[in-house]
């Protein structure tokens, strides 16, 4: 399990997250939402340490891990993060990317799991010995989310998945991430296609200016006739409205 304690973080003296708590359960997709400068990447950011809590703290199935460094969380704690945007070395191939993914792992374990992690994509696979920029933007979006899947996470960040992929390939990804919490992954989700994403989610956290607002059921918030303004704007009087 996940949880934010009274954290307030940010980027230098401006605070984004304003004594933010909140908890994610194991095994469970959340799915962030809220309209833009919400914090919602912030809340990913400041989880992965590469933004400093200011005040609060942020724990792990019951440990501190607040001020730990994005390294130490990804190989101690079994954290890994996707972020927005493309984040693959272009030139290289699709082994050379999940080799780097893996360097922390050792070249033995790393190519004793890559072959698991590639069972996931078969479209990658077929593409293993291709330029990483040859790829389409689902392909590479696949070949990010393995490469984090490589060191077997217990809690896995995803920001804006969906973002320059088609409907088809968005719809595989959140079958994937699906099967990942089915297997008890903890999945941390940041997603503006948010009726869709809802549907595969079990959880939803509605953030404004920095703070909670709103802690559901996914399936209840995608009956919610107020769902536009709790993701566009107005989060806090829209659920003031479904009380």
């Amino acid at each position: 399990m996940i949880e934010f304690r009274n954290v307030t973080a940010g980027y230098g003296e401006f605070m984004i997250l304003n004594d933010l708590s909140f908890e994610a359960a194991r095994g469970r997709i959340t799915l962030l939402i809220g309209p833009n400068g919400a914090g919602k990447s912030t809340v990913l950011k400041t989880l992965f340490g590469l933004l400093k809590v200011k005040q609060g703290s942020i724990h792990l199935d019951g440990k501190d891990i607040t001020g730990a460094t994005a390294k130490e969380l990804l190989t101690q704690h079994g954290v890994a993060f996707v972020p927005q945007g493309r984040n693959l070395f272009g030139q290289l191939s699709v082994i050379e990317n999940l080799e780097l993914g893996g360097i922390t792992l050792g070249m033995k374990t790393c190519h004793e799991r890559i072959p698991e992690v590639l069972e996931l994509f078969p479209r990658v696979k077929e593409r293993l010995h291709s330029a990483a920029s040859s790829l389409s933007g689902g392909e590479q979006k696949q070949l990010e989310v393995g490469r984090a899947l490589l060191l077997r996470p217990k809690v896995l960040l995803i920001d804006e998945p969906s973002i320059g992929l088609s409907p088809l390939v968005v719809a595989d990804v959140f079958r994937l991430l699906r099967e990942l919490a089915d297997r008890g992954t903890t999945v941390l989700m940041v997603e503006q296609n948010v009726k869709s994403a809802l549907r595969m989610s079990d959880d939803a956290i509605a953030l404004e200016s920095g703070r909670l607002v709103l802690h559901k059921p996914a399936d209840e918030l995608l009956g919610d006739p107020h769902i536009e303004r709790l993701f566009l704007g107005g989060a806090h009087t829209a659920a003031v409205a479904t009380t």
